[in-house]
C-alpha cells in the first residue's frame, strides 16, 4: 500500500496527527476539502480572533489606561483595514507554517473532498481534478466542526453572521447583537464593544459560559456589565426579520411570557458547533455516530470499523484545539505501537476576553455533584502587587483541592494572562500534586502567577498577603 497513514483533515488534530505519524517513520498522506491547510482553528477560528483580540485591547488600552501611566497619545484613532490585515497576515503566516512542516516532514497533500471508499481506500473528489483513490493501512478522520445553526435564522454572513463572518466585518456595527453566550459569543462581543458596537448578548441559560466554574462566571458577567456589555439571560432569540432601518430580533422569556423586540445592526449567531462529518460516507462504510452525529471510537480513537480512526471535534469531549492536538499525537504513537494516550481530566480551557478566563480539572459544582469532599482556596488579584501596578486588578485565583489528600482537583482563574498562568496548574495535576506542592513551590515576584502561590497557601488558610 502506498500510504501507512492518511489524516482527512488538516485542522490542528490532523496536521499534528500527520506531522507525528511521519516523525515516527510512517508514510503520511493528508486530504484537506479546502484550498488552505489548518482547518477553522488557523483559518477562521482560534488565530483570527486572537489577532483582533490582541489589536483592540491594546487600543482600548491606548484609549483609557495611558493616561493612568502618564502616557499622553491623544484619542486612538481607528483603521479597521488595517487591522483586518494585520489579522489576515498573522492568518497567512500560520497556514504557510503549517504547509512547510508538511513539505519538511514528507507528507504529500491532497487538495478535495475526502470519502472512504471501502477498506483502506478514500477517495478525493476535487472540482478542479478528476477523482483518485488513495490506498493505506490506516486512516484517521481529523474533519472538525461546523457552526451550529438556528432553525428559522439564515446566516448570510452579510448582516446575519457565524464567527466567519463576524471576524471579517468591513465596518464597526452600532448596534451588534450576538445570540449565546458561550466562548465565541464573548471574545468577539469584546472585540466590537472595544471598538464602539453597542453589544447585547442573548443567552437560552441562566448563566453565561456554560461548564465553567459558576462562581467565576458570576463575576465575569459583573465584569462585563461595566464594561458596557448587556448580558439578557434565560432568554431565547424566535426569529430575526429585517427593514430598511436594520434588524429586529424578537426575543422571548425562555419561561414563556410576551416577546420584546431587540433592533439591531448585524446579528452573530455563536450557539456552539457540530462535528463535520458530512460527504465522509460513514454509514456506507459502516462508521458508527452517536445521536449527536459524533463519531464512536474507543480507548484507542478506533472506530467500529477496523482501520478507520477518528480524533477533534467529530468524537466526544471538549470541542478544543490542543485537545485535538494531543489526540492527535495519541493515535499516532498507538498506530506505530506505542502507549499514546490523552488525560482528559487535565485540558485546560481559555477564554481570551479582557480579563482572560482559565480552568483545568473539575469546577465546584461537578464536585458536589459527584459527592467529593474538597477544600477551597482563593486570592483576589487585587491583594497582587503586579496586578495593581499593571492596573489589572479584576478577578481571582481559586484553587480546589481533595479535603483528605489534598490533591488538586481543579483550577479556575479570572484575571489577565489566566491563559498563560493556567499551565503551571495543568502541570501540577498532571504530576498528581497537592496545593501544599504549589503553595511551597517558590514564585518569582512581583508577578501575577504568585496569586497561584496564594491561592494554593489559602486552601490550608495560610495566605500571607490577604
Amino acid at each position: 500500500m502506498p500510504y501507512d497513514l492518511i489524516v482527512i483533515g488538516s485542522g490542528p488534530g490532523g496536521y499534528i496527527c500527520a506531522i507525528r505519524a511521519a516523525q515516527l517513520g510512517m508514510k503520511v498522506a493528508v486530504v484537506e476539502k479546502d484550498q488552505t491547510f489548518g482547518g477553522t482553528c488557523l483559518n477562521v477560528g482560534c488565530i483570527p480572533s486572537k489577532a483582533l483580540l490582541h489589536a483592540t485591547e491594546r487600543y482600548d488600552e491606548a484609549g483609557h489606561l495611558f493616561g493612568r501611566m502618564g502616557i499622553g497619545v491623544g484619542k486612538p484613532k481607528l483603521d479597521l483595514p488595517a487591522m483586518m490585515k494585520f489579522k489576515d497576515e498573522a492568518v497567512e503566516a500560520n497556514v504557510k507554517g503549517v504547509s512547510f512542516l508538511f513539505k519538511k516532514n514528507k507528507i504529500e497533500a491532497f487538495h478535495g473532498m475526502g470519502r472512504l471508499a471501502g477498506p483502506g481506500k478514500v477517495e478525493v473528489n476535487s472540482s478542479t481534478r478528476k477523482a483518485q483513490t488513495l490506498e493505506t493501512k490506516a486512516i484517521v478522520i481529523a474533519t472538525g466542526s461546523y457552526v451550529a445553526l438556528l432553525p428559522g435564522i439564515d446566516i448570510d454572513e452579510k448582516r446575519i453572521l457565524s464567527s466567519t463572518g463576524a471576524l471579517a466585518l468591513e465596518k464597526v456595527p452600532q448596534r451588534l447583537l450576538i445570540i449565546g453566550a458561550g466562548v465565541i459569543g464573548l471574545e468577539l462581543g469584546s472585540v466590537w464593544r472595544r471598538l464602539g458596537s453597542e453589544v447585547v448578548v442573548v443567552e437560552f441559560l441562566d448563566r453565561i459560559l456554560p461548564g465553567m466554574d459558576n462562581e467565576v462566571c458570576r463575576q465575569f458577567h459583573r465584569i462585563m456589565e461595566k464594561q458596557g456589555i448587556t448580558v439578557r439571560l434565560s432568554s431565547q432569540v424566535t426569529g430575526v426579520s429585517s427593514s430598511a432601518s436594520g434588524l429586529q430580533a424578537s426575543v422571548a422569556p425562555r419561561a414563556g411570557g410576551s416577546p420584546a423586540t431587540i433592533e439591531a445592526d448585524v446579528v452573530l449567531v455563536a450557539i456552539g458547533r457540530m462535528p463535520y462529518t458530512e460527504g465522509l460516507g460513514l454509514s456506507e462504510a459502516g462508521v458508527k455516530t452517536d445521536n449527536k452525529g459524533r463519531i464512536t471510537v474507543d480507548s484507542n480513537f478506533a472506530t467500529s470499523v477496523p482501520g478507520i480512526y477518528a480524533i477533534g471535534d467529530v468524537i466526544a469531549g471538549p470541542m478544543l484545539a490542543h485537545k485535538a492536538e494531543d489526540e492527535g499525537v495519541a493515535v499516532s504513537e498507538i498506530l506505530a505501537g506505542q502507549a499514546g494516550h490523552v488525560n482528559y481530566a487535565v485540558i485546560p480551557n481559555v477564554v481570551y476576553t479582557s480579563p482572560e478566563i482559565a480552568s483545568v480539572g473539575q469546577t465546584e459544582e461537578e464536585l458536589k455533584q459527584g459527592g467529593i469532599d474538597y477544600k477551597v482556596g482563593k486570592f483576589p488579584f487585587m491583594a497582587n502587587s503586579r496586578a495593581r501596578v499593571n492596573l489589572e486588578t479584576d478577578g481571582f485565583v481559586k484553587i480546589l483541592a481533595d479535603a483528605k489528600t489534598d490533591r488538586v482537583l481543579g483550577v479556575h482563574i479570572l484575571g489577565a494572562d489566566a491563559g498563560n498562568m493556567i499551565a503551571e496548574a495543568a502541570v501540577a495535576m498532571e504530576f498528581g500534586a497537592a496545593s501544599e506542592d504549589i503553595a511551597r513551590t517558590c514564585h518569582a515576584h512581583p508577578t501575577l502567577t504568585e496569586a497561584v502561590k496564594e491561592a494554593a497557601l489559602a486552601v490550608s488558610k495560610r495566605a500571607l498577603n490577604m
